[in-house]
């Protein structure tokens, strides 16, 4: 038996994964009007047989305007949600890996081009552009369009957006959502002194700049179903002097998980275009324990997370309590087998597959009749 702890059972909430690996939320750009296309359905589907323990959909916006891109896809209309039941019934015909979604907007980042298409920003006035909004009227860059602040109105809007979201997610029987907190996008927006300008009680202090990612918390949380996780993805730094940083994030993470929050996802930056981060392996993961240390919900660790001794490292000395894996596994969707091989430990695996499996790994498949 394998003495790994990357592949021991965890709980979220009261959802037990079998394995310690998540893979994360990853865009695609790849949808038409919000809604899933035949691409999300192999992608997906792909990632839904990798043995790994756990799979988020890509950032999910809650209205059209939220969508990073023209290519996003969405959840907040009829037709983005029956796109999205034909691809995850064609996912769960196969597969019985757990499914969530991240729910998210993009704020003042949103109306942008497709990364291969060169990204930044579309204008307003420009076909497949939009005005955007955000905490306050800074642009992301100097030369982009300033989002509109968002007003009481807007606001009320958008929770409201959050929470119709968060029942369509309950509707198409999701295993949880996660809620975007992170990478510059509007709630991280909200919670940085350097993109939020406001003089109200949602700006200011740090108390005023957490208010409304909690109450958007608040409504997800009361939206979906009790026994059904939610978790949040923060941005522990903003890489960048004046900015959100790691004690503020402790508090935003204490702060959550009074309000009942299952499990914390630990990342970075994105806010402004001027940060300054130090890459490398684990160069994220000293959040993920910082957080840890602080709190009693599950953590998940994230960045640069390709090898398999690194992967089990971060697990067995405590850093987290997952580890998430985007690039690393687009590049090798059979990352969780080579892994578990590598260690002695089981995944699943479709029957269909069965016969692949090495001599040398005779027990790697869970459900292998040899």
């Amino acid at each position: 038996m394998s003495g790994a702890t990357l592949f021991t059972p965890v709980s979220i909430g009261e959802l037990t994964l079998k394995n310690r690996i998540v893979i994360a939320p990853m865009c695609q750009y790849s949808a038409e009007n919000g809604c899933m296309t035949d691409w999300h359905l192999m992608h997906l589907g792909t990632l839904a047989n990798s043995g790994a323990g756990f799979l988020t959909i890509e950032a999910t916006a809650v209205s059209p305007e939220g969508r990073i891109t023209y290519g996003d896809v969405g959840l907040y209309s009829d037709e983005n949600e029956r796109a999205m039941a034909r691809t995850l019934e064609g996912i769960h015909r196969w597969s019985d890996m757990p499914i969530g979604i991240q729910l998210g907007h993009a704020g003042r980042k949103a109306s942008s081009e497709l990364p291969w298409k060169g990204g930044g920003q579309i204008a307003p006035d420009q076909p497949l552009g939009w005005k955007t909004v955000g905490a306050s009227d800074v642009p992301f860059k100097t030369n982009y369009d300033a989002p509109h602040q968002l007003d009481k109105d807007g606001l009320a809007r958008l929770r409201k957006a959050f929470a119709d979201a968060a029942k369509r997610a309950a509707r198409l029987d999701l295993a949880a959502v996660q809620i975007h907190g992170a990478h510059g996008y509007l709630l991280h927006q909200f919670l940085s002194p350097l993109s939020n300008k406001r003089t109200d009680e949602y700006g200011g202090s740090l108390e005023n700049r957490m208010r409304f990612p909690l109450e958007v918390f608040d409504v997800v949380r009361n939206a979906f179903p009790a026994d059904r996780p939610i978790t949040m993805r923060v941005s522990a730094t903003d890489w960048a002097e004046g900015g959100w940083n790691v004690e503020e994030t402790t508090a935003f993470a204490l702060a959550l998980q009074a309000r009942g929050c299952s499990a914390i996802h630990v990342s970075s930056g994105g806010l402004v275009d001027h940060q300054k981060i130090a890459v490398g392996p684990n160069y994220q993961v000293p959040f993920a324990r910082a957080i840890k240390a602080a709190t009693t919900i599950p953590v998940i660790a994230v960045g640069l997370i390709t090898e398999f001794e690194q992967a089990e490292a971060i697990i067995s000395t405590g850093d987290a309590d997952m580890i998430a894996l985007a690039r690393a596994i687009l590049y090798d969707p059979r990352w969780p087998w080579h892994a578990a091989a590598h260690f002695g430990a089981h995944v699943s695996a479709p029957d269909q597959y069965l016969r692949c499996q090495p001599r040398q790994f005779r027990s790697l498949f869970e459900n292998n009749e040899a």
